[in-house]
């Protein structure tokens, strides 16, 4: 199941603690801290799959993200599945819920970054450009029409 999360919620708090364990070392700190401070304006949110009653994994709804790329969104953003749980298509499932919820608000698609292929064609998304990150890094841009 996935659900939307809101601001000062009991999910929320859950997402947290989920956020402030996972595995996902490189952008775990970043992340919590904009639960934290719920640093999401607009339509932005945050989205969680759950699954025997806890929460297993997770993914962001944005206008901006790693990249210096104002005139680009939205961005669905984080997506992040426990090891555990991991082949059983919830990724695929947060995508979506992502997409639905980003067309009910209006937009006609949605961008995700990754540095890898292969994965998120299996969504719809295509190849549109690679991109440069805050950090120097190049990613891959995906774009999807919804």
């Amino acid at each position: 199941m996935i659900c939307k999360v809101d601001k000062d919620t009991e999910l929320a708090d859950k997402l947290l603690a989920f956020v402030e364990g996972c595995s996902w070392d490189e952008v775990k700190e970043h992340v919590a801290e904009g639960i934290r401070s719920w640093a999401f304006s607009d339509w932005e949110t945050m989205f969680a799959a759950i699954m025997d009653g806890k929460i297993v994994g997770m993914a962001s709804a944005m206008k901006t993200d790693y990249y210096p790329l104002p005139d680009i969104y939205p961005w669905v953003s984080g997506i992040f599945v426990s090891e555990e749980y991991r082949g059983q298509k919830i990724s695929g499932e947060l995508i979506a819920y992502a997409n639905r919820y980003l067309k009910e608000n209006g937009f006609e698609r949605s961008y995700i970054p990754s540095e890898f292929f292969g994965l998120y064609e299996q969504y719809g998304y295509t190849y549109l450009k690679d991109i440069v990150n805050y950090g120097g890094g190049t990613d891959h841009l995906f774009v999807k029409d919804l």
